[in-house]
């Protein structure tokens, strides 16, 4: 994910967070479906930068390698803007280290194999763009059994730009897209309002999936650890929000 720190105070992403532990407490994850990953010969999962697929939905790319599922990432953006005040890294480096973490976080995953596709769109400018990204989108499910892709409500433009080409290409190919959220988990609370319950379905992450996904999770160091002293070096994922990418299950919304 890209976002920028020490922004506008009325911005969610900017604001102090939901902590996980309310999250593991609430009644209502019962009450969310199950789904089944089923027998899917091919799926496409977007991304609107790299790292977005495996914290949203690291866990069911797993699964889905395991079964012997074909998975494509689509990485709409290199996420060469999340550390725009750097003094250590440039954005052109930036775009390396974050291709090579993704390749090396998919291995992981156990999905070595998986061909990541690169559409090299403007970070932080998905949306000026998203007509483009449609139309590459939809080339790449021509043979797909289903699409995945960030949720169009997650409160972050390049997210909801991504999901809303997503989902076009989806329809005009016929197929399902189901959409996982990422920033939701910080800016909403349980049972928020906002959010389409009716809509959202589990998917369950056994003891060794889990511990893939964390291994994953790991591999984006430039995006959980400093790059430097200084704030425009901070991590993106403090903690406290890797904390919502690290349970047993994930969530996406069909």
């Amino acid at each position: 994910m890209t976002v920028t720190r020490g922004g506008s105070s009325a911005d969610p992403i900017q604001a102090p967070g939901t902590p996980e532990a309310d999250w593991q407490a609430w009644p209502g994850w019962e009450s969310l479906p199950e789904v089944s990953l089923g027998s899917f010969d091919r799926v496409v999962v977007v991304a609107a930068h790299p790292d977005d697929e495996v914290l949203g939905f690291g866990g069911a790319i797993a699964l889905l390698s395991a079964s012997g599922t074909e998975v494509t990432v689509v990485a709409v953006t290199d996420g060469e803007g999340s550390h725009p005040n750097s003094d250590v890294i440039s954005p052109s480096d930036l775009v390396k280290v974050r291709a090579a973490e993704t390749q090396a976080a998919l291995a992981e995953l156990g999905a070595a194999d998986s061909d990541v596709v690169r559409l090299r769109i403007p970070d932080t400018k998905v949306g000026a763009y998203e007509d483009e990204v449609v139309d590459q989108i939809a080339r790449l499910v021509r043979d797909a059994d289903l699409v995945v892709a960030p949720w169009t409500s997650d409160v972050h433009g390049d997210h909801e730009a991504a999901g809303r080409a997503a989902v076009r290409a989806a329809k005009a190919a016929g197929l399902a897209c189901w959409l996982y959220p990422v920033w939701m988990w910080h800016w909403a609370q349980p049972g928020d309002l906002r959010v389409p319950w009716r809509s959202a379905a589990r998917i369950l992450l056994p003891p060794t999936v889990l511990d893939r996904k964390k291994a994953a999770v790991k591999r984006f160091v430039s995006q959980i650890a400093p790059l430097g002293p200084g704030p425009g070096n901070a991590p993106i994922l403090p903690p406290e929000e890797l904390a919502h990418h690290l349970r047993d299950r994930e969530v996406v919304f069909r």
